[in-house]
């Protein structure tokens, strides 16, 4: 009878501590890793020879849009492909609770997948999910936005000591059934319209369960030092573990903060906090076209912002801030230095679809409307829902961001592949190319980071920061994540013009001691499972 369900031999183990890589034999048995050292008298039901190799262990996606995508694709192809093996989703709109006021906002959100809302709260997703099949780990935040969906509904307001209670239970609920914090994007309505003592006092309530508090910050450009403040006071008021959102410096007058925001950082760090941050790693952002619209004009929801669009004087009001004013909100059209730096991302409405791919100045000139009309003409056109990317980071920054050892990953995109109902999408690359054009180019062919300290920054580091153990290292006793890649041959192909091509690289990955990636290819296992924060008390 074979020692082992799997062994890997004479690959170069980077074990994710950042220590020194060496070679070696590993060895798998169930989901998880038996032993590692020299197994040449151990023999393996499959054994594997993968000399020449890298072996890590799996990697993590700190900010993952794979919520709905999994539903209708398990296989997680662009990710998994990547070597990603745990999937943290949830950024502001987590998949749960939800109650009648946010159940319309989240079957809208599907879009053009098609599915049941089988579920009302976050761990009953996350049960869902892994009960459906799928190939990569599931974790998830609870977002903040949500909870207002669920008591203030989409009002520019306060929200009253009702209903801020209401929140602050509805938190507790979502850590105890395995939440591993709470999330905010404080640049979109209705989460915009939350005050800091109220994500304070929900942070509270985070801090409780040695949850973390993870921000896309209020601001990102012209009033990033705003932002920053603001998140760095709710980690020290709350005493709540942080993290910042996809680092990143929006706006090319903005480029300089870089410097400053990391002394800040490190300020912080040196003083107690703990405060970390994640990144992708390409010169744009990506959301939806509503997006540019000032923050007031969304009050009420989708319904009262198309109804503000229609009226000419509104219009021209809108316009003109959006033209001159940055003052309180995040402008996105400034940022990427106008419609030119504006590309269509995604839309439901089957006629703008020939728009998709092209950039924001291109439509308009073939419309023969301003760009700032044409933006919000589409808009209304697709209801609210046009997607688009914002090409608003500096190159340098990027190369800078990589090199800290407090940043870790995400793609911030559904994990996708280029066939079936994801070809009516023009995703962003990082979909398919974060993890891997980080580990190709930046680490390997670049030389910015140690191979030893990649593979740390992609695993054991996101594992320690989320506080998921027995996860992000080759370490026996833990749980068989394990991906197999040669790095000189890992390649992020997908460009924003041809999004849709899959990392290369990648030859083997296992998800809880199962073969998901072989050879390059994947297997269809679906062996992933709901992973649970520090908080977690059990089935709800």
């Amino acid at each position: 009878m074979p020692d082992y369900d799997v062994i890997l031999r004479g690959g170069t183990l980077y074990d994710g501590s950042g220590e020194a890589a060496f070679t070696g034999d590993i060895a798998l048995n169930g989901d998880q890793i038996a032993a590692i050292g020299d197994l040449s008298g151990k023999s393996a039901t499959q054994d594997l020879d993968v000399s020449g190799l890298a072996v890590a262990p799996g990697f993590i996606n700190m900010l993952s849009w794979a919520v709905m995508s999994l539903i209708v694709d398990g296989k997680s192809q662009s990710d998994i492909r990547q070597g990603v093996t745990l999937e943290v989703v949830g950024e502001a709109i987590s998949m749960g609770p939800i109650n009648d006021q946010s159940r319309p906002v989240m079957e809208e959100m599907r879009g053009n997948l098609d599915f049941d809302v089988e579920w009302e709260t976050l761990g009953e997703y996350l049960r869902y999910m892994e009960d459906r099949g799928i190939s990569p780990n599931i974790t998830s935040f609870v977002g903040a936005t949500l909870l207002r969906m669920n008591t203030v509904g989409f009002d520019d307001r306060e929200a009253t000591p009702s209903e801020l209670d209401a929140m602050k239970q509805m938190v507790r609920q979502a850590m105890e059934e395995g939440a591993v914090g709470m999330s905010t994007a404080l640049i979109y309505p209705p989460g915009a319209y939350a005050t800091t003592e109220e994500l304070t006092e929900l942070c509270r309530v985070v801090a409780e369960y040695d949850g973390l508090y993870i921000s896309h910050m209020r601001s990102e450009g012209d009033t990033l030092e705003n932002g920053l403040g603001e998140f760095l006071s709710i980690v020290r008021d709350a005493k709540v573990r942080g993290e910042i959102y996809h680092l990143k410096i929006a706006g090319q007058d903005n480029w300089h903060k870089l410097d400053w925001l990391i002394e800040q950082v490190e300020a912080a760090q040196k003083e107690g906090l703990d405060v970390t941050a994640d990144m992708y790693t390409y010169p744009a952002g990506g959301t939806g076209l509503q997006a540019i619209i000032p923050p007031w004009a969304h009050d009420g929801g989708t319904e009262k912002l198309l109804e503000r669009l229609h009226n000419p004087e509104l219009r021209a009001r809108i316009k003109h801030e959006i033209n001159h004013s940055t003052e309180g909100w995040e402008n996105l059209y400034r940022a990427a230095g106008g419609a030119e730096g504006i590309l269509l991302a995604n839309v439901e409405n089957a006629a703008l679809q020939p728009l998709v791919g092209k950039r924001l100045a291109e439509v308009a000139a073939e419309r023969g409307t301003s760009p700032l009309d044409t933006a919000m003409d589409l808009v209304i056109e697709d209801q609210g829902n046009i997607g688009a990317i914002y090409f608003i980071i500096d190159e340098d920054n990027i190369r800078r961001q990589v090199q800290l050892p407090w940043v870790s990953f995400c793609s911030d995109s559904p994990s996708l592949a280029p066939e079936g109902i994801f070809l009516k999408e023009h995703p962003h690359p990082r979909a398919y190319g974060s993890f891997s054009r980080f580990l190709g180019h930046y680490a390997y062919q670049e030389r910015l980071v140690p191979l030893e300290e990649a593979v740390r920054k992609l695993s054991a580091f996101p594992a320690e920061t989320l506080h998921i153990p027995e996860r992000g290292r080759l370490k026996a006793g833990y749980f068989a994540d394990v991906v197999v890649f040669d790095p000189a041959s890992v390649t992020a192909p997908a460009t924003f013009e041809e999004p849709a091509q899959y990392a290369t690289g990648m030859t083997h990955v296992f998800v809880n001691g199962v073969q998901v990636i072989a050879d390059g290819e994947h297997t269809g296992a679906t062996p992933g499972r709901f992973l649970k924060g520090p908080g977690y008390k059990g089935e709800q």
